[in-house]
């Protein structure tokens, strides 16, 4: 019996000492503004067809509220005027060696163009209607000829200095697309530009060795930081692959980190890794962004990550008029 009882004790102790160390309650928040991640600018969001790269997801789009089109100026502008401190931008490395601003393999879907996006010059690309595949019906396409000529090089981007910082994701698997984007950043003022890379391995790695002070995650590097941070970051502790990167949490998962939110980004900022908060991860491979007022509503109050949001236009003035 006296065994039981020491075990017991002991048992309580480690529980303390686990709460001690994750518990919130003694953390000092600084007074500072929401930071906000808008996914490809104002752009038009999709129904819940596939997202395995099988459905053209440009015929699915829910009913239009603007006639924004992800990934061209206009479109960041407009994310930057609705709060965004952070867009997200995809990129194609072309034959010519320029950075297409982009989101798709090819051009089928999205454009009245055919063909593998980054093999085609530039030049060619920027003759195409950006807007032409867009659906909600089926039967009407409302942004058809009002994108032609609007997908923009990064280099475009970089030098319109509209305010933002850019998260680049890379879509294919190639390292010489993250070296070619490397030497891009040794121009000072589009280094400055750069918050951080992601997508596919290759690049996304090629880009942050060759690149001081780059971060960036490709999949497998959110699963291996997460994985191993539930594992030990009860005791405070920082796995090596959570540092000097940046770090993606489903808000449904969130609330099983440790030290979640603010020991948490505390922690994580103390080893040069940003924070971002994703909407609800749905079990298949995917996170969405917050992008309802009820997402918007759960956000820790200091929250001192970034949030990920499909509906900056909305989730922006939601959130300065109502926190």
């Amino acid at each position: 019996m006296r065994f039981m009882k020491r075990i017991a004790i002991l048992a309580l102790l480690i529980a303390a000492l686990i709460w001690a160390l994750n518990t919130n309650l003694f953390v000092t928040v600084p007074d500072a503004d929401l930071r906000l991640l808008s996914h490809r600018g104002v752009h038009q969001t999709h129904s819940t067809a596939p997202r395995d790269g099988s459905v053209c997801t440009a015929q699915h789009i829910d009913p239009p509220t603007h006639s924004f089109i992800e990934n061209s100026i206009p479109s960041v502008q407009a994310a930057v005027t609705a709060g965004a401190e952070v867009v997200e931008l995809d990129v194609h490395l072309t034959p010519d060696g320029v950075f297409a601003v982009f989101h798709d393999w090819t051009l089928d879907c999205r454009t009245n163009g055919a063909g593998v996006t980054e093999a085609t010059p530039i030049d060619v690309l920027q003759t195409l209607d950006v807007g032409h595949g867009y659906t909600a019906d089926g039967v009407t396409y409302p942004l058809r000829g009002h994108g032609v000529g609007l997908m923009p090089s990064l280099t475009q981007i970089l030098e319109a200095d509209l305010g933002a910082q850019y998260l680049v994701n890379f879509k294919s698997r190639n390292p010489d697309e993250g070296l070619a984007f490397a030497n891009l950043l040794r121009d000072p003022d589009h280094r400055a530009q750069i918050w951080g890379v992601y997508g596919g391995s290759e690049p996304t790695h090629a880009a942050i060795r060759a690149t001081p002070d780059l971060a960036g995650f490709d999949k497998g590097d959110i699963k291996d930081c997460l994985g191993r941070y539930l594992a030990l970051g009860w005791s405070g502790y920082v796995p090596d692959a959570c540092r000097n990167t940046i770090v993606g949490v489903p808000q449904n998962i969130a609330p099983y980190v440790w030290g979640w939110p603010h020991r948490f980004t505390q922690r994580m900022a103390a080893h040069g890794t940003q924070v971002i908060l994703w909407g609800p991860y749905d079990g298949s491979g995917f996170s969405s962004g917050i992008d309802t007022a009820q997402q918007a509503d759960k956000i820790p109050v200091g929250f001192q990550g970034i949030v990920w949001t499909n509906k900056i236009e909305m989730i922006g003035p939601y959130l300065q008029a109502n926190r």
